[in-house]
């Protein structure tokens, strides 16, 4: 958990120069990977496994299952990359995931779908958080937001590509083409982080007891990031999920709903690399930039109860601006509060906020348009943001404000 008595990363000696880019890659394709599996398959499943999901039932399953995964053991491997080191997690999950991916690929029934499934949930909740604390361990507190907006960009592509390029492959091989590619993508991961990617060893640490790991959850440190995370991650997931509905309600076709997802997934993928560099560089601070991406958020959701394409166009674009600006200042800002000796431990409870956005952001709207129509939903959710973009300017600074 974050230490708010210490403001800056805890970096390895051996880290006082920038690694090469070649040493980034993988775990740039790491992130990539957990997003377009995720997406792709998600996407996708509806449409071209009919033997297996007979019902919005078993459909609604195998999503949650994925998910479920995550949210339970994101902590946990975070925990273990510290323990361990981050490098062996990485490895391992993206290995476990390639198998994961393999096993519906090769048996195709529906029994080893749901296994599959539960399989890639739980490779993802490993090398996700060890792939965020390697992006910090592997780079200077100086050009932390650069290394984040990267990671970041990368992560929204996959976003974008999973549903379009994942559509394509099931449409040309069914759901285990799909499933195919994605062992190959993980096995191809796997093998370039184990040959590029340096060691990098677990540091001592203090003890921790169980009150002590309350109290770090609990700080403010922890909480402003990861609560902004939450709410980013929300945004996106209404916006992904949503956006679509409300333009087939005004009467568009599927191929300019897909282009508003395309077009919020892009906005965010293009900002997140400069507002990292603008961290970096003293242009922007964590908690200005922070505010203006939750209020620029809740415009998004505001611009996207206007009627007609315009309307959605607008929110997609604005919705993708700020979550993009808040994303990589985010995992800054953890990163700058925590002891290189916790990163992963940290990473994977924010990765839980994340999480937890996901799913509560749909929910959410989706309760309210029940109600009262999907425009209120879409209401509901920018009212949430902009009143945290309130709470977060009006509150004090705190120590961990820099621009790191």
């Amino acid at each position: 958990m974050p230490d708010a008595d210490s403001v800056s990363p805890r970096a390895d000696p051996g880290d006082a120069e920038p690694p090469s880019r070649r040493r980034m890659w993988p775990l740039y394709a790491a992130g990539f990977t957990t997003a377009f599996g995720a997406h792709a398959i998600a996407a996708n499943l509806g449409g071209f496994a009919p033997g297996a999901v007979r019902s919005l039932l078993v459909l609604g399953g195998l999503l949650a299952l994925y998910d479920g995964a995550e949210v339970l053991l994101k902590p946990v491997f975070g925990a273990l990359s510290d323990r361990i080191g981050a490098r062996p997690v990485l490895l391992g999950g993206l290995v476990a995931f390639a198998v994961a991916s393999a096993v519906y690929a090769l048996a195709g029934s529906a029994g080893w779908l749901w296994a599959a499934r539960l399989g890639q949930g739980a490779a993802a909740a490993a090398f996700s958080p060890a792939a965020s604390a390697l992006v910090a361990r592997l780079n200077p507190a100086a050009q932390h937001g650069r290394a984040f907006g990267s990671y970041g960009f990368f992560k929204s592509i996959g976003y974008t590509l999973g549903p379009l390029l994942g559509g394509v492959l099931a449409w040309a091989g069914g759901l285990r083409l799909l499933f195919t590619v994605l062992a190959v993508l993980g096995a191809a991961v796997a093998l370039a982080a184990a040959i590029v990617v340096p060691a990098v060893p677990p540091l001592p640490k203090v003890r921790q007891t169980v009150l002590d790991l309350a109290r770090g959850l609990a700080d403010p440190v922890f909480l402003g990031p990861t609560a902004a995370l939450a709410a980013a991650t929300a945004a996106l997931s209404v916006g992904v999920g949503f956006l679509p509905v409300a333009g087939r309600a005004a009467g568009l076709g599927t191929l300019a709903t897909g282009a508003v997802v395309s077009l919020l997934a892009a906005c965010g993928a293009l900002v997140q690399p400069r507002a990292g560099r603008a961290l970096d560089e003293g242009r922007l601070t964590v908690r200005s930039g922070l505010t203006a991406g939750l209020a620029v958020t809740a415009a998004g959701l505001a611009a996207a109860m206007l009627p007609g394409l315009l309307g959605l166009l607008a929110g997609a674009a604005v919705i993708g601006v700020g979550t993009g600006l808040i994303t990589p200042l985010g995992f800054t800002a953890l990163a700058a509060s925590t002891p290189a000796a916790r990163l992963g431990q940290t990473m994977g409870a924010a990765e839980l906020g994340r999480e937890l956005g996901d799913a509560g952001g749909p929910l959410l709207v989706a309760a309210v348009a029940s109600a009262a129509g999907l425009v209120y939903g879409f209401g509901t959710l920018a009212i949430l943001l902009a009143l945290g973009a309130a709470l977060a300017f009006t509150r004090r600074a705190p120590a961990t404000d820099t621009t790191v």
